[in-house]
This record gives structure tokens, sequence and C-alpha cells, in this order.
């Protein structure tokens, strides 16, 4: 962060990034996208069943609020004026489904996260319902039938819970993601809360036809979803509403990306074949197709990348989504407490320095891309007398790196031109061991910002460029450099063959151990 004084900083922007484990909010100069200040609070997660994974609505938005207040009393210390903040971008994890009421802004239900599985019979009996000739779900929204996106939890939560149904009912009920959740609280809530969410959030409800750019009558219809309770549709870069509350109050939201969007435009991937790699609860990477949705062959998602503007082109995005990245360092934390902190995870593999035959694979909510399997689960394997916490620490970040190696060869094949290198970001970048690892498991270099903070970056950079803030110029010569850490492999291609060909034996066998009747999916 920066060593500042009371000199004059020129604009400045806000961006909240709320993910799955934390909300921060960061303060960034416009001219040169230096990190001025930020606060970062932790979040719970509920898992009320096996399978469920829950959040409450109120906690994430009063976390926006306490970051919000405690970045601007660190920046006021700093000598620096908070009237200077010209902008405020919103980033999110996406597909977490919100339902609430307009009328006294209290959620009907918690958040249920994009992890969570109690969909997958309503996908079984949802899937029997497409004609095999004719997937029109993903010919129109570029998406797998999957517990992973918003329409079929917002189903289950229509079918399920009476609270919910009576509000539909008695027209009182919003759905969001958690950016239209915030969004709408933000802005004033029950008081003129402005109901929106921008295109790449859009994207990922399975409600959205990703070629009109609209809610689709078909896919509503499919999925059982009134239109009447969907968010209005935005570019990702527009002035939405003012703020109404806070140190902030009257400052416009201007910006809204999903974070792994956000990521891509805070990383600058703004040519065709530019991607980044996010390493954050889950791993995404995320490859720019430019103005044309490319259909992918291998397992990969097809997307909105962003739309920088009411009136600028929509640009696409083929996704690689890992379920389960960072998450596998907080369930060795708080599930088998072989370390106390996150941190520790790179000194336990430091000491190991090899996994030592033994192999994790994190399937704890089934596998996402390239195989799109929900009755995986987890396993360890390659198991001796001599296994030892160090060498399971080490597995876990092995299985980081070969699940990102599994999409980045399914996208390499769909684009059709390998990438010569991968830029990365998030939280867990910060972890030398992993890069290292990662850059021996792809065998090309793995680059990393020296500013890792990709995701807000990218939601500050689409506030501040947004018609009527105008502090933020996104023209090619105006973008700052930004410097660079650079790993390069320092092992033989033919090791890292054997190891991956060994992970995806053990990916097999992760294979077929939930069934529909399963306990997992809250059926009783």
């Amino acid at each position: 962060m920066a060593d500042v004084n009371d000199e004059f900083l020129g604009p400045l922007v806000g961006a909240v990034d709320q993910g799955t484990s934390s909300t921060r909010f960061l303060v960034f100069n416009s001219k040169t996208a230096e990190l001025l200040s930020h606060h970062q609070v932790e979040l719970k997660q509920q898992f009320p069943k096996e399978g469920w994974v829950e959040q409450d609505p109120d906690e994430i938005l009063q976390s926006v609020y306490e970051c919000i207040e405690r970045t601007c009393e660190k920046l006021t210390e700093l000598n620096i004026d908070i009237s200077a903040i010209k902008a405020i971008g919103v980033s999110n994890q996406r597909e977490t489904t919100v339902v609430w009421d307009k009328y006294t802004g209290e959620p009907l239900y918690n958040a249920v996260v994009w992890l969570d599985l109690r969909t997958q019979g309503t996908v079984e009996t949802l899937s029997k319902r497409i004609p095999g000739n004719n997937n029109f779900v993903k010919s129109k929204t570029g998406l797998p039938l999957s517990t992973y996106f918003s329409a079929v939890k917002l189903h289950w939560i229509l079918e399920n819970v009476r609270d919910v149904k009576q509000a539909v009912e008695e027209e009182r009920a919003l759905f969001g993601t958690i950016d239209s959740w915030l969004i709408w609280s933000l802005t004033g809530g029950p008081n003129g809360g402005v109901h929106c969410t921008d295109v790449t959030n859009a994207s990922r409800t399975m409600l959205f036809n990703i070629h009109s750019l609209e809610w689709d009558i078909e896919l509503c219809e499919f999925f059982e979803i009134p239109m009447t309770i969907l968010p209005n549709i935005r570019s990702s870069s527009e002035i939405y509403g003012l703020m109404k509350a806070g140190a902030l109050e009257g400052v416009p939201l201007s910006g809204c990306l999903g974070d792994q969007s956000a990521a891509l435009v805070g990383q600058m991937c703004f040519q065709d074949g530019q991607a980044k790699n996010t390493y954050g609860t889950g791993c995404f990477l995320l490859c720019n197709t430019g103005q044309k949705c490319v259909f992918s062959d291998h397992g990969l998602l097809t997307t909105v990348a962003y739309k920088l503007g009411r009136d600028k082109p929509v640009c696409y995005a083929l996704e690689g989504s890992v379920a389960i990245a960072g998450a596998v360092v907080r369930w060795l934390r708080d599930n088998l407490g072989i370390i106390e902190s996150s941190e520790e995870i790179e000194n336990l593999a430091k000491e190991a320095g090899t996994s030592y035959g033994c192999y994790f694979v994190p399937a704890f909510s089934g596998l996402y891309a390239p195989y799109w399997e929900p009755s995986a689960r987890g396993i360890i394997c390659g198991l001796t007398q001599f296994t030892n916490k160090q060498h399971i620490a080490f597995a876990a970040l092995e299985a980081v790196c070969f699940q990102t190696r599994e999409i980045l060869d399914a996208m390499n094949k769909d684009c059709g031109i390998p990438l010569s290198h991968l830029q990365v970001d998030g939280g867990m970048t910060n972890n030398k061991i992993l890069m290292q690892l990662q850059a021996d498991i792809l065998c090309i270099p793995v680059v990393k910002p020296s500013m890792p903070e990709t995701t807000a970056l990218g939601a500050a950079m689409a506030a501040g460029a947004a018609e009527g803030v105008g502090v933020w110029s996104l023209e090619p010569e105006d973008l700052s450099a930004v410097t660079m850490e650079r790993f390069e492999p320092q092992i033989n291609e033919e090791e890292s063959e054997i190891r991956y060909a060994t992970w995806k034996k053990a990916v097999q066998k992760s294979m077929g151990w939930a069934t529909g009747e399963s306990p997992a999916n809250g059926i009783p």
C-alpha cells in the first residue's frame, strides 16, 4: 500500500470486492492504479446439511458497510481527503442467490452459495426435460445444466421456502445475485433502491440469453421463474445510483462486474486470446474471445466477459471453473486442524518438498470443468505409513495446480493457440511454493502482477471509466504499466507429465461416489 502524505493525489475510486470467504473495500488512485488503502472482513459460511452452503445476506451487507467505514478512517489517518473518492465499483462472488422483500429490505432466506449441492435432484429432473437434439439451455446461455448456476438454486427456493413463495404471490419478492443485493441496499433499499445487475452477473444465472443480452422468456418458463422478480440488466460501467448512507453518501455506484470478469479487466486482458487465472475460494481461468461467442468442445463455459459502457460492444470469454482451490486450505485449517492459519500451508509444503506419491482430489462439490461430474467426491490416495501432514499440505497445493492444468489444456484445444504464459491473480498467488508448482506442472512461465488485487482493480476501472464519472481512461496508451513477478518451470517436462497422468488416475477414482438419493443432496 501507498506511503502517502497530504499531497494531492487526483481522483480516487473505491471498489467493493465481495468474495465467498471475505469482503474488502479498496481505494485506488485513478491516475496510477496504485492501491492506497483497504480493509477486509472474513465471512462465515453455514453448512446446514451435508452439501449445503449458505451465507447470511445481512452479514454480507454489514461487512460491506464496515469495510467502507474502516477504509475511510484509514485514509483520513493517511491525510487523504475521502471527498476525492469519485466513484465506487462492485465485484462479487457469482451465482450466489438471494431473495428479499422489497418493502422491508429483509432477506427471505439465506443466500444459497455457488458451491451449494442441494439442487442435484433438481438438475437431474430438469435434464430429462431438455430434448436430446436441442439443448436450448446451453445454446442460449453457454452453460451446462449444473448445480453451480443461479436458476436451479432459485427454482429450489421457490419450491421449498414458504416465505419466498408467499412473497412472490404478493409481489413483494426480488431476486438477485450478490451484486444486485448490494447495489439495491446501498442505493436506498426499500427507499428507492436500484434493482439491477450487469451483463456479466446475468450471464451466470442461466436465465439470460448471451446473444440478445436479455432475460429469456423460454428459459424463465423452463426453470419456472417469474420474470417480475428479476433485476434490470445494465452494462458493467455506468452510473446505477448513489450511495445513500455512510461516509461515502452521494458517491455514484458506477461499476459492476462478477469477480472473474473484474479480474480479467484488472489484468488488462482486453485483446482476443489474453487469459488470466484467479486463485480464490475456487479457481477460474478466463480467456477473452472478443466480440464472438466461442462454444467449447472440451467442457468450458461460454460467458460474458464485460460490456464497459451502455453503448460499448459486449465481449465474451471462455471460462474453466474449478470449485475448490483456496477452499481446500480453509478445509485443512477448519476441518482437519493441521494448520492454524492459511499462510502456514506454504511452510508445511516447503518442509516436505514433495507429496511423496500422495494425491488429493478436493471434489467436495463434485467436479466442475472440464468434467461437470456432480457425483465426484474428495479423495486423498497414495497414502503410506510414511505420509504426514506436510505431504498432504503439498498434495493440496498440487491439486490446485493440476486442476488448472486440466482447464488450460481444454482452453488450448478450444482456442487452437496454446498460451505461452499464464497471468495469475488472487489471494493464493502470495504463496510462492504454489506459483512455482504451477509453472512446473504447466511447463510454461507463470506471471503475477506485483499488486495482486486485480479483481478490485477491475471493478474500480469500470466505475472510474463510466460516463458521467470519467476519471479513469481505458485507452491502451493510458493504462498503467504493471510490474510482474515471473516463475519459470524448474522441472523437466517428462516428470511433469508423469505426475499429471497420476493425478488424472486419482480423478477417475473420485467419480461416482454420490448418487441422486445421497443425503448430500438434502433429500431425506
